[in-house]
């Protein structure tokens, strides 16, 4: 019999939920005040003056190639009218004007898109900065990811700030050619396509200009109808790139996870979670496609019948003998330019689409920033938790009551109780799992605002925190080791010298490789690049949250000698489940229920108890053996502030 179990049978996957129709709608506005509020900011900022150079300058070869084109519209009577007249000479000559027409053109449209694409890149620098300064300002990156304030943070910097900063400078060149190029030619137009008479109910009607009232009316109908049909669009492109991102945000995920998954077996529930994500992908194409087509039938239609259209409605001028081949081509070239920038928006929909949809998009992640910023202040006006500095030897917290974020209300995670940790003093802090004792570190950071009170630490001391599964950036293994710092924080004979003293000597040849170290190393690898950085730092306050959870008991018991070894006048606070640790450490912090016995075992939002703890603190026996646990009192039985 096969020791590997058969893979289990899954029922086809769930269909995830569609977005309701006043969601689409919602993200389908068109927010012209907030698109303008994103689109200033770099142009009267102090970055801009080269960007405002570099507009100048294609401002420039676009009016340089509106000019060309009136010129070509006017080679284009002379040459038909050569080719009518059989005069030679003529047709000679027009063909070398056509050369150095045509080669204008060609250079001033290298040119302008080459300094169209610098511009692009520096705008979108500048946004991107921007951007990613408010998202780590506040820690607003970890308030969005705890409020689920918006998805995919990391596409809409990565793509839609592209999108939207590419498509701008696209469709606002190309609106202002457009602009040009009507003023250009309408008088052109009005001119040569001369006034056309015909009677109405006996009263004979004049039309002078007459081409350039059906090309306005031209214009205006296929744009009102290309809207009517295409509008839809804005909001199944945006949807279109959130379950993008979602798709390959979870393809990533189990990259980084491929070898818990593959021990647990668990490639079945995988797959059909990601066929589950990308059938939605599939279901929005579907509609994607439905309404591309649609516009693509009204665009293409427009397009099409523009060619011969104006050819129709000169055609009785042409064979009265009013008007010239040369003069017909002239007119319909007129009439196609005035046509062609009167029609900007219906041939710019597509991209007009998708950049209101990227727009809308950074809209909503501006907000979810301003968001975070305004909880990081003052959070729905009930009183938070306050880190300051201070001026005193210790870490001090007053008052401090724990919270769990909830709506309308928070809920009670701990009774109010004070506390103090003095240089030197090793706290080990103990209680029921999913007590919440995580949540007093993440306090302590001040990353944790729900609650009361007030925390102080003492001034130029940044306290350092291990958690349990440390963070090991892409990068060299001396980059992950002296993380936060730089590389060059720390000679290479430290950093050997350190991994050594880790029991990670073995990577000591490989400080330079770069790598996803995090995929590479084991668990327990990790937690000890961990405590080699806090050697390598020498904090005066060390929090270790689990952080030896992935260590033998020899191993843990090395790692916690080491530290008090090198660093003998640091503060230590450690959590952990195992009563081995207990004895590097002269303090406890006991968390206990306030709650009756059988309401313990219940957690509440964020994994967090739901019932209420007290916090105490008392000393731990200076002999181990008779610290009588968690449970009971510390073997002095002193109790502490």
């Amino acid at each position: 019999m096969s020791s590997r179990s058969a893979a289990p049978t899954l029922e086809p996957p769930v269909p995830l939920p569609v977005t309701p129709a006043s969601e689409l709608a919602t993200i389908s506005r068109l927010r012209p005040r907030e698109t303008w509020a994103l689109l200033k900011p770099y142009w009267v900022s102090s970055a801009s003056k080269g960007g405002w150079g570099l507009l100048l300058v294609i401002v420039a070869l676009s009016l340089g190639l509106v000019y060309l084109n009136v010129v070509f519209t006017d080679w284009n009577r002379l040459f038909y009218n050569a080719l009518e007249q059989r005069d030679f000479a003529e047709f000679r000559t027009q063909l070398w004007r056509f050369c150095w027409i045509a080669a204008a053109i060609i250079i001033a449209s290298i040119f302008k898109l080459y300094y169209t694409m610098m511009l692009q890149m520096r705008w979108r620098t500048w946004m991107t900065e921007q951007f990613l300064d408010r998202w780590m300002a506040h820690q607003a990156f970890y308030r969005i990811e705890q409020t689920r304030a918006t998805d995919n943070p990391d596409q809409r910097i990565a793509d839609d700030l592209r999108v939207f900063t590419d498509s701008a400078l696209s469709l606002g060149l190309g609106l202002l050619s457009s602009v040009v190029t009507l003023l250009s030619f309408v008088g052109l137009l009005w001119v040569v396509s001369g006034p056309v008479s015909f009677a109405l109910f006996g009263t004979e009607i004049t039309i002078p200009g007459y081409m350039v009232w059906f090309a306005v009316a031209y214009a205006v109908i296929g744009s009102l109808i290309m809207h009517f049909v295409g509008r839809p669009l804005i909001g199944l492109n945006f949807q279109q790139e959130r379950y993008e991102a979602d798709f390959r945000f979870m393809l990533v995920r189990l990259r980084e996870n491929a070898e818990p998954v593959a021990l647990y077996r668990g490639e079945p529930v995988e797959q059909a979670a990601l066929t589950g994500r990308f059938g939605r992908i599939r279901a929005n194409w579907a509609q994607l496609m439905d309404y591309t087509r649609r516009l693509t039938f009204v665009r293409s239609g427009y397009g099409q019948f523009a060619i011969i259209f104006p050819i129709l409605v000169a055609a009785p001028r042409y064979f009265s003998g009013q008007m010239t081949l040369g003069g017909l081509m002239q007119v319909s070239s007129a009439f196609g330019q005035v046509q062609g920038a009167l029609s900007w928006f219906v041939d710019s929909y597509g991209e007009l689409v998708g950049w209101k949809a990227a727009a809308n998009r950074l809209i909503e992640f501006r907000h979810a920033m301003e968001s975070a910023e305004r909880d990081a202040a003052q959070r729905d006006g009930v009183h938070q938790i306050a880190v300051r500095s201070a001026s005193a030897p210790e870490i001090a917290a007053h008052g401090l009551a724990l919270n769990v974020p909830g709506r309308p209300l928070d809920q009670p995670l701990t009774e109010p109780f004070d506390l103090r940790i003095a240089p030197g003093e090793r706290w080990f802090v103990s209680g029921p799992s999913g007590c919440g004792k995580s949540v007093l570190f993440r306090a302590m950071a001040g990353i944790w605002p729900y609650g009361a009170g007030d925390i102080t630490v003492p001034e130029a001391t940044r306290p350092m925190f291990l958690p349990q599964r440390s963070y090991l950036p892409v990068g060299t293994l001396a980059e992950v080791l002296c993380y936060p710092d730089g590389a060059a924080a720390h000679p290479r004979a430290r950093l050997e010298e350190v991994l050594t003293a880790c029991r990670l000597a073995h990577l000591a040849d490989v400080l330079d490789t770069f790598d996803n170290w995090s995929l590479r190393l084991s668990p327990g690898e990790q937690q000890r690049i961990a405590f080699a950085r806090a050697v390598l730092q020498e904090p005066a306050y060390l929090f270790l949250d689990e952080a030896t959870s992935a260590l033998d008991e020899e191993t843990e018991a090395a790692m916690y000698t080491l530290v008090l070894e090198r660093l003998p006048g640091v503060a230590l606070v450690s959590i952990a489940h195992r009563s081995t640790v207990a004895r590097f450490h002269t303090h406890r912090l006991l968390y206990r229920p306030v709650a009756p016995a059988g309401m313990a075992g219940k957690t509440g939002q964020g994994g967090v108890g739901a019932v209420s703890y007290r916090v105490q603190a008392s000393v731990i026996a200076a002999n181990p053996a008779a610290d009588p646990g968690p449970e009971g009192q510390d073997g002095a039985g002193q109790q502490m502030r």
